[in-house]
């Protein structure tokens, strides 16, 4: 089997965890950033080389076959249209982009070039996640009749100082940095999103962010399945609870816990989810956690694909659709505001 090279554009906090992924399963040629600092360090950790500049990195022509784009979610269409087209593939953090016009483009470019557009969606492998689509796929908990989901977390002052987070322009909204992939859940689990009705506040964070801290949606899918999303940063000192309660006809289901890792709740009609397996643990930045750490099945997934053809766990198309439904519920509170 060929060992897949990658290089990381973006040395921050999350490529900590890209390159200790890669550095085990394929080979890290090179890592950029335009903060010296940063790309040197994790040059140096992993003698990769290293660049300052993602025009530097793509004119040199490293030796690679992936691009792992973990940039300012305002940066991705960027730097994944510059990589697509430089002859790269490429695996691109949460959220794809900020715009469903860049989704787009992306994609656009990726089948221009033909190259491999990863998005990474990393909840989807959560065991109890995991478990509870594959029960609905095979019709076990029948038609699905509405879905309630609580993403209450806790993202303090030091989060957002001296950071692209909180700003519009790099950051883009608490939905695409913090809870992206739980929107991808609702899309992967129930389905595509036709309306939805939603209102926002920014009660604790005041000159601190550019957008909102708390949100309530409605929202009513294609399929006829109506869902609520409450979510809030706000939990006071640490992260409460991330979870998704589904209503069908044959049974009800909740996954909980901190970042839905724990199956809270299950009563379904002749059928038990049983033995399911320990998931890894959160995202740790010290004085915060993220979402569940499923970073090495993401890159699993990537080298199998490059290797033996196999399905993307997820697609450039499924990156689109959970910026849609997020564009969706921003641009529903700009109508309400109007």
């Amino acid at each position: 089997m060929k060992k897949i090279k990658f290089a990381i554009v973006g040395c921050g906090r999350i490529a900590q965890r890209h390159a200790e992924h890669i550095a085990r399963l394929g080979e890290l040629v090179a890592v950029c950033d335009i903060e010296p600092e940063k790309a040197n360090s994790l040059g140096k950790k992993y003698d990769a080389r290293v660049f300052f500049s993602i025009e530097e990195l793509l004119t040199a022509k490293p030796d690679v076959d992936v691009v792992t784009i973990s940039s300012p979610n305002g940066l991705h269409a960027q730097h994944a249209i510059a990589a697509l087209n430089a002859g790269y593939h490429v695996l691109c953090e949460k959220p794809m982009a900020i715009s469903v016009y860049d989704c787009g483009e992306m994609i656009k470019t990726a089948e221009k070039n033909n190259k491999r557009l990863f998005a990474i969606k990393q909840n989807r492998f959560n065991p109890p996640v995991a478990a509870v689509k594959k029960a609905i796929d095979e019709g076990i908990m029948g038609k699905i009749y509405s879905v309630q989901l609580s993403c209450f977390w806790n993202r303090n002052f030091d989060y957002y100082e001296n950071s692209w987070k909180g700003t519009k322009a790099l950051d883009g909204g608490t939905l695409y940095t913090q809870f992206s992939h739980f929107i991808d859940l609702l899309y992967w689990i129930v389905g595509d999103v036709k309306q939805v009705h939603a209102f926002m506040g920014n009660y604790a964070h005041e000159g601190v962010i550019e957008f909102e801290d708390t949100g309530a949606v409605v929202m009513q899918f294609y399929n006829g399945a109506i869902g609520t999303v409450n979510y809030t940063v706000n939990s006071y000192g640490k992260n409460m609870e991330g979870s998704l309660t589904i209503f069908a006809e044959k049974g009800t289901v909740k996954i909980g816990g901190q970042y839905l890792n724990e199956l809270e709740y299950q009563n379904i009609d002749g059928f038990e989810f049983k033995d399911l397996p320990v998931g890894n643990t959160a995202n740790n930045y010290g004085k915060y956690q993220g979402s569940m750490s499923n970073h090495d099945k993401v890159y699993e997934n990537v080298i199998d694909v490059l290797n033996n053809g196999s399905t993307i766990s997820t697609n450039s198309f499924e990156g689109l659709k959970t910026v849609e439904i997020i564009d969706k519920i921003y641009q529903s509170v700009k109508q309400n505001a109007s």
